[in-house]
């Protein structure tokens, strides 16, 4: 029997790429005049963590200037998203979590103001049991230590539970936690986020094989 869903958050409930792209661009920019192209945000920026990405991104900056760029980014992403648009047929699975009383909990590695200022965009924000920010655990994704602890917090075995992801790293990580891994392709093709370890692959949470596949994990109870 299904007992919990663990969700990424940017590009897994909402398709914000578009928006970190532009604040990334906007703050390399201002700072030292680089250029950032697409593909560069999507091999090395899209789905980690600040904490190592912005020592690789401003080697010669101590360890308070990445803080203090990291911040004007995120800054600079709220500003973009005043609101956002739930993945088509979000509302209809967390709702039927709520209504089969599955426990749901956010594992993100986005802060945790860009965390909190989306689900509110979002309309979500009481949706969710537990929201975890890989930046206050010890490792963040592509380490499964984020949903090891998202199923610590829910009380939930990884065999019980399925994780919804868009990046590598959070295919990475929610694989290694041993959870069935649904991959949205919002961010990377469907054949990387297979290679990753995704057992399925998902344009949005309409899609019927999702609904099988929960359907399939009820009935085994």
């Amino acid at each position: 029997m299904l007992t919990a869903l663990l969700f990424d958050l940017d590009g897994t409930l909402t398709d914000t790429d578009t928006l970190h792209l532009q604040a990334f661009r906007t703050l390399l920019h201002d700072h030292d005049g680089r250029e950032l192209t697409q593909a560069q945000f999507d091999e090395q920026i899209s789905g980690r963590s600040n904490g190592l990405l912005f020592k690789e991104l401003f080697p010669q900056a101590s360890a308070d200037q990445c803080q203090a760029l990291a911040e004007r980014k995120e800054a600079l992403f709220r500003e973009l998203s005043p609101r956002l648009e739930p993945m088509p047929g979000l509302l209809r699975l967390l709702a039927y979590g709520e209504q089969q009383r599955i426990g749901m909990c956010v594992v993100t590695n986005a802060p945790r103001l860009n965390a909190e200022h989306m689900l509110k965009a979002l309309g979500v924000s009481e949706r969710f049991d537990h929201v975890l920010v890989a930046d206050e655990l010890a490792r963040p994704k592509p380490d499964p230590l984020p949903y090891l602890t998202g199923l610590q917090r829910l009380s939930a075995q990884a065999q019980r539970a399925l994780a919804f992801e868009d990046s590598l790293p959070g295919v990475k990580a929610a694989v290694d936690a041993g959870i069935f891994t649904v991959a949205l392709a919002t961010t990377q093709p469907a054949q990387r986020l297979l290679q990753a370890g995704a057992g399925l692959v998902i344009d949005d949470y309409d899609d019927p094989r999702l609904w099988a596949l929960i359907d399939r994990m009820q009935a085994e109870g």
